[in-house]
């Protein structure tokens, strides 16, 4: 190897590290293409939402996403681009990716024709920057070489030639600074910060070039962003530049005459970025506020009109604007508080929120991410990965946490706190915080919030004084808890002996079970406890009506009793009147009530003491309530059994299982909690999942679904109306088979669009009568807007 090759690998392996370095805690990127956005998040993932129908949103399927979904679980993506369909990013190691449509060689895969709806890698070279056009790339490798591929019809990849290229070629041997893509056009910087142009109007006056040709001889330009025919640069003294096209004044020179050299704009000289979209400019100046001309049909310049403008306006009156991109008709930002704002078109969700045109910038949630959740009767709770508490479902005790009694069918947050753990009873919740100190909120009637009264609560109340507690469980009215120290603690109600602490009334705080401290975790059922020592020994008490204790007997224990002899039991969950566990070899193991299937044996015959279910090593941990058991699989597979009157098994159907059956055909489910009638879970990208029943909203949704339902940034969900409302609209006939007609409109013109269960757009139609051959049976979301109304219905597809 010559010193020269080892200085270059020297070189890019510095280059690596330090992207590798900046990914760790980069800034979130954003990219609007021409109905689809793009965003790289401060941890590294990639995603994607809007128009789908070129595979441009990377997830593998050619479905439109209302709302951000993220693009395989890789968390090194570290820019990305967006073209008028297909996207291009690099990654941390500097390699590029392409991926939607290619039918001009865009994707530069050595091949035209066709689209790929995932990323694909393009060659092996390492990459440092890389721009979308319309329909081709350009892009500047770690060397600073310029690359083209795609579309060549004007000579925009400046390569000589107008013959459309499907793998990268070298533009020129000069070194280049950046390069931006535009329609037909292509301008850039070089490193010695001289402004070049090719193809379409490269002078932007009516020529063409197949080769870069200099504009003016200024060596003190910094940035540079082009549109269909116009563009906007930036000075390193701080003024704005446009030139090019300006039918619809694009420019900011207060006319739509075009420009054919560069021309100051205004006389500021404090602008910090500009991009310029289709037919408009949007510019962030030093001082954080944001300013939009030109073309503004679909409210792309976010100024609360469609009203064309001629000359910068400000978008708001506030500043705090960090980031900006400009697509074809829809504008996306970041503000310094790293939050995310979209407005103009909408027509493919690519603002993603679900709404129509906005003409004034609106937050985009971002999807949330959550470490643990938990059900109750008909509530459920959860933490997100930052610590935060959120709540839902039937708040008719408080349960909720959140003041009030009102019930909800959307996230609601919890104080300000961070928490650690949390767990739901069946009117009531209990949490741990980040500090070991434990709260408890909703019914009280036996005691069950530990904090001496009886008296409900509706927002959470601090039991005792102790900082030390490790783990809590709330079962039907009592709770059982595990300190740091291995002492475990029980109270509330106490009539069949659940608290193991004697023939002693209802507690209402905690009271230490017996005097041993290896105790490893512990779980509380309708009226019986299970617990795990750290010996691995079982042990059990309560009532014991059904066997559910394992002891051989339907005798209730008031205190500890060992199960078996075995030291090799994991982990256990305890359900109504029964009882899950598994060994460490893996194994499964039920007993107690099997009315329902619950103990998965394929019988429905009650069992006294531990019974392996099937022969499988490959449980990894369990989940009861009610009488619903559900279990993961070390694969990372989801089963479930037992009761499913209301759907709560997730398989689609509402019949009972009295044998584990699997959740759908995905290996990627991490956690999971299980209420009587409604099932959450978390999946390997900490996104969360619902399903079941629905009556009091307890799935953040506002359906039930026998399926799980992805619940998008902790749930804005789409308001639905019952189709059998007196004087609602309806959809006939529902269930639906080939076609189903929307009755009751006050007109007849109406835009339909048909959402599938993780809310993507899978389906449009303009007319009441809805075909419906190409949707697969299962429930969708319908929503029909008309001049006056919108509203949501429930479809389900035969």
């Amino acid at each position: 190897m010559s010193n020269i090759t080892r200085l270059l690998w020297a070189v890019l392996s510095l280059w690596a590290a330090a992207l590798t370095a900046q990914a760790q805690n980069q800034p979130q990127l954003i990219a609007a293409g021409g109905s689809h956005t793009a965003s790289i998040h401060p941890d590294g993932t990639l995603w994607t939402w809007g128009a789908n129908t070129s595979g441009q949103l990377g997830d593998g399927s050619y479905a439109n996403h209302a709302a951000p979904e993220k693009v395989g679980f890789d968390a090194n993506w570290l820019s990305v681009a967006a073209g008028q369909s297909f996207t291009v990013a690099l990654r941390t190691d500097g390699t590029l990716w392409t991926w939607g449509g290619n039918d001009n060689g865009q994707l530069g895969a050595a091949s035209t024709g066709g689209s790929r709806s995932q990323p694909a890698q393009v060659g092996t070279d390492v990459w440092q920057s890389v721009s979308a056009g319309e329909r081709h790339v350009e892009a500047i490798r770690a060397d600073g070489t310029l690359w083209a591929w795609g579309n060549n019809t004007y000579g925009q990849l400046g390569n000589g030639i107008t013959a459309p290229q499907d793998a990268p070629v070298q533009v020129g041997t000069a070194t280049w600074q950046s390069v931006a893509a535009g329609a037909q056009n292509t301008v850039a910087i070089r490193t010695d910060g001289t402004l070049w142009a090719w193809g379409s109007y490269q002078l932007l006056n009516g020529s063409t070039a197949a080769t870069p040709v200099q504009i003016g001889t200024a060596t003190t330009w910094r940035q540079v962003s082009v549109g269909n025919g116009s563009a906007v640069a930036i000075r390193t003294d701080g003024t704005l530049w446009a030139w090019g096209s300006n039918g619809s004044g694009q420019a900011g020179n207060g006319t739509t005459n075009p420009l054919a050299v560069p021309v100051q704009i205004g006389s500021a000289t404090t602008w910090q970025s500009a991009t310029a979209g289709a037919s408009y400019t949007v510019a962030i100046r030093t001082d954080g506020t944001l300013w939009a001309w030109g073309d503004n049909t679909y409210g792309q310049l976010g100024d609360g009109t469609t009203a064309r403008r001629l000359a910068p306006t400000q978008v708001g009156g506030l500043g705090g604007w960090k980031a900006v991109d400009a697509g074809e008709t829809h504008t996306v930002a970041l503000r310094r508080d790293d939050t995310f704002w979209a407005w103009g078109d909408n027509t493919s969700s690519q603002l993603g929120n679900n709404a129509g045109l906005q003409a004034s910038p609106v937050q985009v949630a971002p999807p949330s991410t959550w470490r643990a959740v938990a059900t109750g009767h008909n509530h459920s709770v959860g933490i997100r990965a930052d610590g935060s508490l959120w709540a839902w479902g039937n708040n008719a005790y408080g349960q909720l946490g959140d003041g009030t009694t009102t019930s909800r069918d959307a996230t609601v947050p919890i104080g300000a706190a961070t928490w650690q753990s949390v767990s739901a009873g069946g009117r009531f919740t209990l949490a741990i915080r980040a500090d070991g100190t434990l709260w408890g909120w909703g019914e009280n009637t036996e005691g069950q919030l530990g904090n001496g009264t009886r008296e409900n609560q509706r927002a959470p109340v601090q039991i005792g004084t102790a900082s030390t507690w490790q783990r809590v469980s709330a079962g039907g009215r009592h709770v059982v808890a595990l300190r740091t120290d291995g002492t475990l603690w029980a109270w509330g109600s106490n009539n069949s002996g659940q608290l193991g602490i004697g023939a002693l009334p209802a507690q209402n705080a905690p009271m230490q079970v017996g005097t041993d401290t290896n105790w490893q975790s512990a779980g509380a059922g309708g009226s019986h406890t299970m617990a795990v020592r750290t010996d691995g020994t079982l042990w059990a008490w309560g009532s014991n009506s059904d066997g559910q204790l394992g002891n051989g007997t339907t005798a209730d224990q008031s205190n500890p009793v060992q199960i078996g002899t075995a030291t090799t039991w994991r982990n256990v969950a305890v359900g109504s009147q029964f009882t899950l566990a598994v060994r460490a070899n893996g194994t499964l193991w039920a007993w107690g009530d099997n009315s329902f299937g619950q103990l998965g044996n394929r019988t429905f015959t009650s069992q006294q003491a531990p019974l392996q279910i099937g022969t499988s090593s490959t449980w990894q941990s369990v989940q009861a309530a009610g009488y619903v058991s559900a279990a993961l699989r070390t694969d990372g597979t989801l089963w479930t059994w037992g009761n499913n009157n209301v759907g709560q098994l997730g398989n689609g159907t509402t019949a009972t299982q009295n044998v584990p059956v699997q959740v759908g055909t995905g290996a990627t489910w991490q956690r999971v909690a299980t209420g009587g009638s409604h099932m959450l879970a978390i999946r390997a990208d900490n996104l969360l999942w619902a399903w079941g029943w629905n009556s009091s909203g307890q799935l953040a949704q506002p359906v039930a679904n026998p399926t799980p339902l992805y619940i998008p940034s902790g749930g804005t969900p789409l308001t639905t109306v019952a189709t059998t409302a007196a004087g609602s609209w309806q959809l006939v006939p529902n269930p639906a088979q080939r076609r189903v007609q929307l009755r009751g409109l006050p007109t007849k013109e109406v835009e339909v669009q048909v959402f599938d269960t993780q809310g993507r757009l899978v389906h449009t139609a303009a007319s009441p009568e809805i075909v419906l051959t190409d949707l697969t049976p299962g429930l969708y979301l319908l929503r029909a807007t008309t001049k006056s109304a919108t509203r949501t219905l429930r479809l389900v597809v035969e």
